[in-house]
């Protein structure tokens, strides 16, 4: 799906009937424990981890006001690195793509991976596979409720892949999603995996032309 040609933009895995994403949802199951230092702020270590600050926040419900933190305090950072791994390979088979038509490489940038994330994991929420969520609306609307910013977007969803490498070959295997994948209007990607309770994988793409 992009925001000049609105065609939908979804792959269904040929083989299967029934799947689902891999998902890090807002339950984390594993965490790394930070001593906050002089100078941090909530927003500050949010950032040096890449996780969003409702998330920090949420693994931290001991602090009750996210302006106070000291020195020498214990904040949990939520670990889901075994996601990222999924994201970034995704991201570097995108490129491989784009690589070999001679095409700018995307940029990865990780406030647009939380969002792709979250997408994700509302699709297993709500039991729904669509660009339009019944939470956040479209893709566009979603990701400037994130404070995305840019003047050209597109996503591309799928479910049922097991690996990076298999929901790339079903992207680039549609038509659509290849479009979006070899585009020469975007400039950064996020990419947001998530697993449902039987550990079967949604995963979400979204491509940006910041402004």
């Amino acid at each position: 799906m992009n925001k000049n040609a609105m065609d939908r933009n979804v792959i269904i895995p040929v083989l299967g009937l029934l799947f689902l994403l891999c998902g890090t949802g807002q339950v984390f199951a594993q965490s790394t424990q930070y001593t906050v230092q002089a100078g941090d702020s909530m927003w500050k270590i949010a950032v040096r981890y890449e996780i969003g600050l409702s998330e920090l926040a949420q693994a931290n419900p001991q602090i009750q006001n996210l302006r106070l933190i000291y020195p020498g305090q214990k904040i949990l950072i939520p670990n889901i690195d075994s996601v990222k791994a999924l994201e970034t390979e995704v991201i570097r088979l995108v490129n491989v793509e784009r690589s070999k038509k001679s095409l700018q490489l995307l940029k990865q940038n990780w406030e647009v991976c939380r969002v792709a994330r979250y997408k994700s994991q509302d699709m297993i929420n709500k039991g729904y596979f669509a660009h339009e969520s019944p939470t956040y609306g479209s893709p566009f609307k979603m990701m400037e409720s994130f404070g995305i910013r840019f003047s050209a977007a597109a996503e591309n969803i799928a479910y049922g892949q097991q690996t990076p490498q298999e929901v790339m070959n079903s992207w680039m295997n549609s038509a659509g999603h290849r479009s979006n994948i070899l585009s020469p209007s975007y400039l950064e990607i996020g990419v947001g995996a998530a697993k449902d309770s039987e550990g079967n994988i949604y995963w979400t793409q979204m491509f940006i032309k910041p402004l």
